[in-house]
């Protein structure tokens, strides 16, 4: 198992490589959290720990990115022990949250934990694949259909139908609903990228089949797959 570690203070990335070692784990070390996306796609990591406290670029912004083009697990490793931080992380998308200074122990258990729930999730056949009313959106071919037909969709769009099919009807708010297409910090302006793409997204559904409505508006809140 390669484990991406990404912290600032190389003795605390290197104490995580000594820890997890002997549970035959392999570490790829990053104390530049700036470098830690082209780590990530440059190797095929299995799990990634992330610092949350970190220059240039946190924990909590390299979690909501490495989200929106991934479901790898995540940890946090912090020294950030306040509850508000770790909800914070888990709403970022991270599978848990361990504080420092940590038990070796803890920490490798914690790890084996996670990937055994990735492993489970993966092995599910039909874990990849969103149905809805003749919508078929195959997350693994990336590929997306109504009623048969290939829609043309940019990434974005792909990944804004993907998150919406995921909440199976429940709403997701804009803010979520951006950092986790976007992979970047909501910001004022932000809504309005959101609204364009669903817009589109809308307007490409509509070509196809312009007598079912598939995505909903919920006011004050965001949007949602009609159910």
């Amino acid at each position: 198992m390669n484990i991406l570690v990404v912290d600032d203070d190389p003795a605390i990335v290197e104490l995580v490589a000594d820890t997890l070692a002997p549970a035959g784990m392999r570490v790829t070390p990053c104390v530049d959290s700036a470098d830690a996306m082209r780590l990530f796609e440059e190797n095929d990591c299995d799990l990634v720990i992330l610092d949350v406290m970190m220059p240039r670029l946190d924990g909590f912004e390299l979690c909501a990115r490495i989200r929106a083009v991934s479901r790898v697990p995540v940890i946090f490793l912090s020294a950030k022990d306040e509850e508000t931080d770790k909800v914070i992380g888990l709403t970022t998308g991270a599978d848990d949250y361990v504080t420092k200074p940590f038990l070796p122990r803890e920490l490798t258990a914690r790890v084996k934990s996670c990937l055994r729930r990735a492993s489970y999730t993966r092995e599910q056949p039909a874990d990849h694949l969103l149905l809805c009313r003749g919508l078929e959106v195959n997350c693994r071919a990336h590929t997306a259909r109504l009623h048969g037909e290939e829609l043309a969709l940019t990434p974005k769009e792909f990944a804004m139908l993907s998150v919406l099919l995921q909440a199976a009807g429940s709403p997701i708010a804009t803010r979520d609903l951006y950092e986790r297409v976007w992979g970047e910090r909501y910001l004022s302006g932000s809504s309005n990228s959101v609204m364009v793409h669903v817009r589109h997204l809308r307007a490409k559904l509509a070509a196809i089949d312009s007598e079912q409505t598939f995505i909903e508006t919920v006011w004050g809140v965001g949007y949602k797959i009609a159910p």
